[in-house]
């Protein structure tokens, strides 16, 4: 077996590791990427006492960073005098996202723009070193080197790749997802087992990704239903955000494969939450991949146990136990719709990256059952 694995990014791993954060930036210009609600006020105020004021400030960042917001808050950049020396990310995945998208523009979207649409005018991009301080516990993309870019005018899905955007650093600090409300909990934390499965059934993974993978799908399956009854207790919030951590170094050599690849239409069409929209399926396709045999059913099986028929039953009841509906008429996708979308979710680049059969994701998406739990 031939593999490679790489991850750049320097990690600040703790609770109250955010007072660090002015040490990493430093004497340098910074520009801080974050949400316009009191509580990143209060953390930027915090910020800014140590670490000096910004050079810029953007703060209304939206779900599903979008060409429109983008191209605008770009050009916040492209009205300095000179591009900051470090970009700072705090908030979730959205905001790390688009923080990756500044470090590319230079304060011109349009560059992106072209880069995204035709694969060409990588060299005219820039990479703005970016600091991500996540304050959720799902996305992963403090320590990978894509951000996903979205055009909802035309209806479409972009990723924005570069081995040049990985974050220098990632500062992940438990005690910031404290108070996080219960869907948005729910929704990150299934965001991260997703990538830790979709890692698995890889035509990418290899033995050290695969590592990261278990590690992170155990602890999810394990923490996040005690922590949706414990909103505010830190040894759960620590955990989760440890095993979000190594899901996203598990994808970040990976990438996602066909969960994710049905969830991009089925969150632009039905405004179905990513986290849900690229969860509610896995037990579908874990039901696929039985006798995939390799690395792949090795890890399965570390993580669920033997029988990987009665474990995807099993996954099925703890998603309906968290409120998730895997049946797709829950989200208004009815059985055309749903077979359509899975032939053509094998075709996107994500659905490519599926090692199991077409046959049998087509026959496991047959199968309907009702969960132990009443599902939302």
């Amino acid at each position: 077996m031939v593999w490679k694995y790489t991850n750049p990014v320097r990690i600040e791993f703790g609770v109250d590791s955010f007072a660090g954060l002015p040490a990493l930036i430093g004497k340098r210009r910074y520009a801080l990427v974050t949400y316009g609600e009191p509580f990143f006020d209060e953390l930027s105020a915090r910020l800014e006492k140590t670490a000096g004021a910004p050079v810029l400030t953007v703060r209304n960042v939206a779900p599903n960073p979008d060409y429109r917001l983008l191209a605008e808050q770009t050009s916040s950049f492209g009205a300095l005098k000179s591009q900051p020396d470090v970009i700072v990310a705090l908030g979730g995945g959205s905001v790390i996202d688009s923080a990756k998208v500044f470090a590319a523009a230079g304060g011109d979207f349009g560059r992106v723009a072209t880069f995204l649409e035709t694969q060409k005018g990588g060299e005219r991009l820039s990479a703005i070193p970016i600091i991500a301080v996540p304050t959720t516990a799902g996305t992963g993309s403090e320590v990978t080197c894509w951000g996903t870019v979205w055009d909802q005018a035309t209806g479409k899905k972009y990723s924005l790749a570069r081995p040049d955007l990985y974050p220098t650093h990632t500062v992940v600090d438990p005690r910031l997802m404290l108070g996080k409300p219960r869907l948005l909990t729910i929704s990150t934390g299934l965001d991260a087992l997703s990538h830790a499965l979709e890692s698995l059934w890889n035509v990418n993974n290899n033995p050290v990704s695969a590592n990261h993978a278990v590690f992170a799908a155990r602890n999810i399956l394990d923490v996040l239903p005690k922590l949706v009854g414990d909103l505010g207790n830190i040894e759960l919030r620590s955990r989760m955000a440890m095993a979000a951590l190594f899901a996203g170094l598990a994808f970040s050599n990976t990438k996602t494969a066909i969960a994710h690849s049905l969830s991009y239409p089925i969150t632009l069409r039905h405004g179905v939450q990513h986290g849900i929209a690229c969860s509610f399926s896995l037990p579908m396709v874990l039901r696929s991949v039985q006798g995939a045999g390799g690395l792949c059913e090795d890890s399965l099986k570390q993580i669920f146990g033997a029988d990987l028929a009665r474990a995807a039953d099993g996954l099925e009841d703890v998603l309906g136990m968290l409120g998730i509906s895997c049946n797709p008429a829950a989200y208004r996708i009815g059985r055309e719709e749903w077979e359509l979308l899975i032939e053509d979710s094998l075709q996107g680049e994500r659905g490519r990256n599926f090692l199991g059969s077409r046959e049998k994701l087509i026959a496991a998406s047959q199968t309907r059952r009702l969960p132990m739990a009443q599902t939302a």
